[in-house]
């Protein structure tokens, strides 16, 4: 069940108007996860620094249970990440930082258990 949030100081009228959904169907296919176990979170206009500029930036945030736990498999989902972001936001590679978490399955909670029961 992965979890992804895209923070962003691009005014929401910047932003593509599928933005969410096309994020994940990104992630789904980055990360080898259903479609319908993506949690994507969109905030945009948001006060933000990147590498000490206020300049248009975005940071990704992913969460996921067993497929963000080493730098291989995190270096191939960055490099697809930086794909999807610079060609939908149209910022540079250098404006764009990804940081990735990963998750157990007793860390989220669901149909009022958590994943390790489900």
């Amino acid at each position: 069940m992965p979890f992804v949030e895209l923070d962003t100081n691009l005014a929401a009228e910047r932003l593509p108007p599928e933005l969410p959904q096309k994020l994940c169907a990104a992630t789904a296919a980055i990360l080898g996860k259903p479609a319908e176990r993506v949690n994507v979170t969109v905030r945009s206009g948001l006060p933000m620094v990147v590498s000490g500029s206020a300049e248009p930036c975005a940071q990704l945030l992913v969460s996921s249970i067993g497929v963000v736990g080493s730098a291989q498999q995190n270096q191939a989902h960055s490099a697809r990440f930086f794909d999807f972001l610079t060609a939908e936001l149209g910022l540079s590679t250098e404006r764009i930082v990804i940081r990735f978490y990963p998750l157990e399955p007793w860390q989220i909670g669901k149909n009022r258990t958590v994943m390790t029961f489900l």
